[in-house]
């Protein structure tokens, strides 16, 4: 069956509505990505177009569609110990800071865009290694969110290809992950650290967040990439809201926050903290 080809107009409706939903900022080069990750579903569910598809998008009720939508146009690539001087920080300045200004034995971490999962377990492993006998006294739970309810699936699952593990010290290996029976190619999550890691579903274009409690510190890397300037700025805001006094905001690399739009003091590059 052949993949229905999108014409421009309907490359605007789609990433129009991708926009609004989701944040993420589609221009006319991506037109032939989206068409690349749409177009099978579009001819597989029956449709006669793309068209078709985005009418029949708006009008879904149940869901089921911009589930469908967003778990193909969201790219989820990821891997242990991704930039991992923001770890070796991690571990040698904030976590110290933290617990010395800490009222309660408690660390609220946010892993937001989490994709499949290697970041919030490279983050409870560092914990769970950095507190060692005494991570008992302490609640240090990570909340895990992502668009993608596929992602999210795979994150709950913890099943990984053993050679993902490569970046990982030798010790978290065998204390960490177990064989996978029947499958010599693929290590799974001890049942121990899944049970520190919350995965849910969470839009980061939410009007607004209704957590609790403010976090310690939160991690949203390389998902602002997808964002245009404006989108980015009001959920930087939103980050720094959720945020208590002296809390810390990881972003990628290859983000910038514009200092002239934020209140977040600069740490060191991808790095900051709110005052």
């Amino acid at each position: 069956m052949r993949m229905k080809e999108i014409t421009t107009k309907e490359f605007f409706l789609l990433s129009g509505y991708i926009k609004e939903a989701y944040g993420i900022n589609l221009k006319e080069e991506k037109k032939a990505l989206v068409k690349g990750r749409l177009g099978n579903m579009v001819t597989q569910q029956g449709f006669q177009s793309f068209t078709d598809f985005y009418e029949y998008l708006v009008k879904d009720r149940t869901g089921k569609a911009s589930r469908d939508l967003v778990n193909r146009i969201t790219t989820n690539h990821t891997y242990f110990m991704r930039e991992k001087e923001h770890f070796h920080f991690f571990q040698q300045e904030v976590l110290p800071a933290l617990i010395k200004e800490a009222g309660t034995p408690d660390l609220r971490i946010w892993s937001a865009g989490c994709s499949s999962g290697e970041e919030p377990y490279t983050l409870a492993m560092l914990l769970e290694d950095y507190f060692k006998q005494g991570k008992k006294q302490w609640d240090t739970k990570i909340l895990a969110t992502d668009l993608s309810e596929n992602a999210l699936a795979k994150g709950k699952e913890g099943r990984y290809p053993a050679a993902s593990l490569s970046p990982l010290p030798e010790s978290w290996k065998s204390r960490y992950f177990a064989k996978v029976p029947k499958d010599s190619s693929r290590v799974e999550i001890t049942a121990a650290l899944k049970g520190e890691v919350i995965f849910r579903k969470f839009n980061l274009m939410e009007d607004r967040f209704s957590f609790k409690k403010p976090f310690d510190v939160i991690f949203c890397r390389n998902v602002m990439i997808y964002f245009d300037e404006e989108t980015k700025n009001k959920l930087v805001q939103r980050f720094y809201d959720q945020l208590r006094p002296g809390g810390y905001l990881f972003i990628g690399h290859s983000e910038t926050i514009d200092r002239r739009c934020s209140p977040f003091q600069y740490i060191k590059p991808a790095v900051y903290k709110k005052g």
